[in-house]
This record gives structure tokens, sequence and C-alpha cells, in this order.
């Protein structure tokens, strides 16, 4: 076991200290390499000149680089402020040190819970400097809420279910300046959230909505963030096929988006006004789901027929979007693991982005600072029309073979409220990762819960 590794960057005053050392790195290829001088460990960073430095490339070479330690069971690495932001100076500094602490965090994390003969390792990082704490713990506190996504979808769906998943956020929020209101089923046949009691007919656990209010500055204007929550989608009577349907848990991806996002506005003391709308259904089949060709009644009277039970998301999301518009919110971004759409048209790097164009362009700019990348997708008009039923106002899904996640979109449009700005996210295609690379684990991404943190705290100013 290595105890002692210390973090050197190419031209850096530690280098030409150590002839050594500079040898080494004058003849390493790009990436992190290493080499011991005496009792001393040495991690040499690299990077390749070939492409711009930027924040996620800061951002992956701690992850890379924690993981490699966390492997070799190192336990602890340290690195100066100066040999870091001299490395990267063509960064704003404060980012720098935030982005280096937050990808080594998310590096270092394994969702290792269901294997007993594997104990978690990290390395502990060490930066050293002056008047930097403030930098060093919004990347400790992005990495958490990051963490807190990932753990959310990496849950089985016995254990984190429409029962359980209220708990669980109640837990996570009680020390934080965080409202948890929980709508259980009775509650919601008040409400008539007839798209969450429809989807979740068919469950052993009655559906719940829990809304999440965070009140950083009540003066800024309300921002309605919505997250799916289906613990687990089967496809309803529209069964799903394949050879494995665990990522099926996965499908509350949005909901576990949204609860990172407020868990970093809030943990940051952010100064927004927030409220986290969840529907938690499970789409399971069963004598009692619901089934092909039925009508939902929704409150704000417009009716929809099932055509595939299988495109459950935008039903319960669209009583959510009808809640929204109760609060009165004035912005409203809804994430969802959607469409298998969207991943042909964008694959596993992207997450679509649709709805308010100028909004869009926003959203795009922040992911493409904080790593959670979008690409601004089009609401196309004359598809809308496809969505058209013969038995009541819509389907809820489209008669075109093509497209889907545009008219995906185009469905959830028709639900949100009159005078509120609205975004439409869909991460199918980003929910988790085939291996590990940078500071992603083969597992859940977490991803939007920075996305959507950083773009409240963005609009609100």
């Amino acid at each position: 076991m290595t105890n002692k590794v210390e973090i050197i960057l190419e031209n850096n005053v530690v280098i030409t200290q150590n002839d050594t050392v500079k040898e080494f790195v004058e003849n390493s290829a790009g990436g992190h390499c290493s080499i011991v001088v005496g009792d001393v460990h040495y991690i040499v960073i690299k990077e390749s000149k070939k492409t711009p430095l930027t924040l996620e490339k800061v951002r992956a070479t701690a992850g890379n680089i924690s993981r490699d330690l966390g492997k070799r069971k190192v336990n602890g690495a340290s690195i100066s402020d100066d040999v870091l932001t001299a490395a990267y100076s063509e960064l704003e500094k404060g980012s720098v040190l935030t982005a280096f602490v937050e990808g080594w965090d998310l590096g270092a994390y394994q969702f290792a819970k269901y294997k007993p003969s594997v104990t978690p390792f990290r390395t502990e990082l060490e930066v050293t400097g002056t008047d930097i704490t403030a930098f060093l713990n919004e990347g400790k506190i992005r990495a958490e809420a990051t963490s807190f996504s990932r753990d959310l979808m990496n849950e089985v769906s016995n254990v984190l279910n429409p029962t359980t998943f209220p708990e669980v956020l109640k837990e996570n929020f009680k020390d934080l300046n965080v409202e948890v209101n929980v709508l259980d089923k009775k509650k919601l046949e008040e409400m008539e959230m007839n798209g969450v009691l429809t989807v979740g007919r068919g469950s052993m656990y009655p559906p719940t909505f829990v809304e999440l209010v965070y009140k950083g500055d009540e003066s800024k204007p309300l921002v309605a963030l919505v997250g799916k929550g289906v613990t687990f989608d089967t496809g309803g009577i529209s069964l799903k096929s394949g050879k494995d349907l665990s990522d099926m848990r996965m499908d509350m991806g949005g909901a576990a988006a949204v609860s990172g996002a407020l868990t970093l506005l809030a943990k940051m003391k952010a100064k927004v006004n927030v409220v986290v709308l969840i529907p938690i259904v499970e789409n399971a089949a069963d004598n009692t789901s619901v089934l092909p060709g039925e009508v939902i009644h929704y409150k704000n009277g417009l009716t929809v027929q099932v055509g595939n039970t299988d495109a459950e998301g935008r039903l319960i999301l669209a009583d959510a979007l009808i809640r929204a518009g109760e609060w009165n919110a004035e912005y409203i971004v809804n994430i969802a693991t959607l469409t298998g759409a969207v991943v042909a048209a964008l694959g596993t790097e992207l997450g679509g982005v649709f709805g308010d164009e100028e909004l869009s362009a926003i959203m795009k700019k922040v992911g493409d600072i904080n790593g959670d990348f979008n690409w601004p997708m089009p609401l196309v008009e004359a598809y809308d029309s496809s969505l058209d039923s013969d038995y009541a106002d819509m389907n809820n899904i489209s008669s075109l073979s093509v497209a889907g996640s545009i008219t995906a979109g185009l469905f959830l449009r028709r639900f949100v409220p009159k005078g509120s700005k609205w975004l439409h996210v869909d991460m199918a295609g980003v929910m988790d990762k085939s291996k590990d690379s940078g500071y992603y684990a083969k597992s859940a991404t977490g991803y939007g819960a920075r996305l959507l943190a950083d773009y409240t705290t963005r609009i609100s100013k």
C-alpha cells in the first residue's frame, strides 16, 4: 500500500526542482503517469495541448487519478493550489479548484451496497493553499449532490419504490431548509391526479407525489423542477422485451436529478425560489393495470387515450405540469428518461432539450460548463397532429414511426400552464455509463443534478 502521493503538473516549480521527475515528464505522453522518487510516489499530469483546456477536462483528469489511486489502495494524495492553477492558467482559479475536487470525489464514487466482498476505498485528497476553502467546499457539495442522484438511480426497485422513495427524501432534506410534503393515494384522488393514479394502478405500491419547497429568496421568480419518478418500468401491459431490464430501475432518473439539484441548491444556500414536483409510480403489469385504449380525464379538462402503456412517463408528468401551474411557477423544467428516440438522435453523451428557444440556449451554455451536456431540439408543429385520437383529445403516442422524442415533447407542451416559461429535458441516453471513464463509474451518472441547479441559479439572477 502506498501512503504518500504528490500530484504535480508539467511546467510548475515542483518539476524544475527535481531533475528525475523533470526528465520523466518531458519524455512522457499525455495523460497522467507515475514515478517513485525516494519515498514519494509522484502522479504526473501532462495534458494534451491538441485540445483546449476546459473545466470538464479538469474534472475528468481528477476523476481518473482518484479512481486509479483508489484501486491501488493509496491512502492520500496532495496538490498545492499553485501547482494546480498554474497547469490550468487559462481558466479561472476558483473554478479550477472547485472542478478538481468535484471530479476527484465523483471519480471515487462506488455503489457496492450489494457486494459484501467489496470494501469501498477512496484516496483522500488534500489541496494546500490560502483562501481556497470556499472553492473546495463547493466542489465537495457538488459531488455530494450528484452522488445522491447516482445512489437513487442505482438503488434496486424493491428497496426504492413509491412507498420508500418519499422517506429517503425526508431523510436527505431533514437538516436542510427544505419543506417536504408527501401526497398519498387518497390525496391524489382528491386532487384529481388521474395520470399518476392510472399508471400506478397495477403496482403493489400505491402511487405518491412529493413536493419539495425551498425558499432561499422568495423575491425571486418561482422555478418548478419536475422529475419523472417511475421506480421501475415493465412497460405495463405493453410489456417491454429484452434480455436484461434491470436498468429500468433508473426510469426515475428525472426524479433523481431534481432531488440532487435541490440538494445542491439548499447546501449552497442559493438565493433562489424553488418547488420540486415528483410524481412517483411503479409501472407494473397486473390484472389491475391500465389497458391500451383507456381514456384518462385530466384535471385541466383534457382527455388522453392510452395508446401504449409503455409511454407512461408523459402521463404522470402531465399531472405534475398541471400542479406547477397551481403553484404559479414562472419557470418550469421537467426532466425525464422519456424516450429511446432521443438516444437515436443524440447518442449517449447529450441530453435533448425542448421548449423555449432562448432558455434552451441558456441551458446548453450551462451544460457546456458543468459537464451535463445537452443540445436544443425542435418542437416541430407539423408533427403535433400525429397525437390526434378518435376517442379523446389526444393519444399518448404518435401515429408517426419517427420523431418520437419530438412528439413526446409536443404531448407535454399541451399541459404546460399558460404564462410559464417551459423546458423539457429528455435524459434517456445519458442516465448511465457502460464503462469507467473520467469521473464517471460504470453505473448511473447522476445527470441533471448540476444542470438544473446551475440553470436555476442562472435564471434567478
